[in-house]
């Protein structure tokens, strides 16, 4: 068995996935193969379906008992005792106690809840079924409890695994490839509430990954950026939409399940944008890559944080380790407010109603902050995705440039700094673009976010990722 921060660890036989064909992430053939038919993707209908449907229901699941949890925590049991409900010291203890009770999870559920999250990105390959109930109980927790990251990578995990399980058993001759673009594909969607989001990383794990199959094991740690494990591959020969015929229809499903059960929005409700401008051009050239150049100093700061943890004796192991990253996220807590907690896309939304509300001293803090909590609970061993943190800390940005230079739209720089973050942390060229685009709820902008684009991507490309490699050098 190996400890807390490698891979999982195994009480027998090693129950890791056989190994996956070079396959594309719906339909198997060679690449003398000819396009599929319809009769050839029809099959795909309905377990794309109801993978979707399922994955949204676990996500709505898990986030609704956090919700819960996160009342009581943050309101009924602060007024029981008198307490203030975002005080300082409410903070610290909350915060603390929620390492605590995360690290005692992860030492305790089978799996240790799967493995050190620093290693792992959005899209792996399945972990084993057992490590499920630990990953979801753990997410949770740190969901309710205030830690700045999101739930796409546990759930997406979570999924996948579930998933690829259920479905060797229910269908073994169906490619192996077939489940886990499904439920990464039905995840997305309903994280986003759109099959876009979905479509647009799998395209890009297709471009990718052309020749190579999904990662298994030691790639778990190795990938190239977020994203890359599951469903890279040549594929069957036709268009995008062959490829992609059935995790789209997952995708869609889970978006559907999403908007109809809980009526998501990313319209963060943001001046209208009154049209570009050739001062909009220069001020989007200028926030893109500065705030570009912003997520790359945390993801260089990533693995010396990372390394910190693993260092100390007693963080070696996850009860402490996470209980001194509750600290610190407590301590953080304190000094940015109580926006700065939580994964971010309410207290954005906050932000974004009034963009006069603060100075640019106190966006310029709240940012600092939160990309700080979301380096530590990465680090430190929270389980958790870095979408959402980053799009907080991006809008803060964009809000502090408005208020520093008031001629710079609110909009405008909240979208053009939401896209340089995402670009540096994410490594996703697509799912940046589209995440800070639907921001702001109008089209006129994509033409000048599509431009602003360029000088950020020349700023992050080639360059390390916020992603570890089993030994904590950064992956690239």
């Amino acid at each position: 068995m190996r400890g807390y921060g490698g891979r999982v660890a195994h009480d027998g036989p090693p129950a890791a996935p056989p190994p996956v064909p070079p396959s594309g992430p719906a339909v198997p053939s060679s690449a003398s193969s000819p396009a599929p038919s319809a009769r050839a993707l029809l099959p795909l209908v309905v377990p794309s379906l109801a993978v979707g449907v399922a994955s949204a229901l676990v996500l709505l699941g898990v986030s609704a008992v956090a919700d819960r949890l996160e009342h009581v925590l943050w309101q009924s049991l602060p007024d029981a005792l008198g307490i203030g409900r975002y005080s300082a010291l409410w903070m610290i203890v909350t915060l603390t106690a929620t390492g605590l009770a995360v690290g005692i999870a992860v030492r305790l559920v089978p799996g240790h809840a799967g493995p050190d999250p620093a290693t792992t990105g959005l899209i792996d390959a399945p972990l084993p079924a057992r490590v499920v109930p630990g990953l979801l109980l753990v997410t949770g927790l740190a969901l309710a409890g205030g830690v700045s990251l999101g739930p796409e990578n546990p759930i997406t995990a979570a999924n996948v695994a579930l998933v690829y399980w259920l479905g060797r058993r229910a269908a073994p001759r169906a490619p192996v490839a077939l489940w886990p673009a499904l439920a990464a594909a039905g995840t997305i969607g309903a994280l986003f509430g759109t099959p876009v989001a979905a479509a647009l990383i799998l395209s890009e794990s297709l471009a990718a990954g052309q020749g190579q199959g999904p990662s298994q094991g030691k790639g778990q740690g190795k990938g190239q950026g977020q994203g890359q494990g599951v469903g890279s591959g040549p594929g069957p020969r036709g268009s995008l939409w062959d490829k992609l015929f059935g995790p789209l229809i997952a995708a869609g499903a889970g978006g559907l399940t999403t908007v109809l059960v809980s009526h998501p929005t990313f319209d963060l409700g943001l001046p209208p944008y009154p049209g570009t401008g050739w001062g909009d051009l220069a001020a989007a050239l200028v926030i893109a890559p500065v705030a570009a150049a912003l997520g790359m100093a945390v993801v260089y700061a990533f693995p010396h944080v990372h390394a910190f943890f693993r260092s100390l004796p007693l963080l070696r192991h996850p009860v402490p380790a996470l209980t001194a990253g509750g600290l610190v996220l407590g301590l953080l807590g304190t000094l940015g407010g109580q926006l700065t907690l939580f994964k971010g896309l309410a207290e954005v939304k906050t932000l974004a109603a009034d963009p006069e509300g603060w100075s640019a001293g106190s966006f310029a803090l709240m940012t600092v902050v939160k990309l700080a909590a979301l380096t530590t609970a990465a680090a430190c061993g929270f389980r958790g995705g870095r979408i959402f943190p980053a799009v907080f800390a991006g809008a803060a940005l964009g809000l502090c440039a408005h208020a520093l230079v008031p001629a710079v739209q609110p909009s405008l720089g909240v979208v053009c700094a939401v896209l340089g973050v995402l670009l540096a942390i994410t490594r996703h060229g697509w799912l940046s673009l589209f995440t800070a685009a639907v921001l702001a709820a109008d089209t006129t902008i994509l033409p000048l976010l599509c431009v602003a684009a360029l000088p950020a991507w020349l700023l992050v490309t080639g360059r390390p990722h916020m992603r570890l490699h089993d030994d904590g050098t950064p992956a690239r």
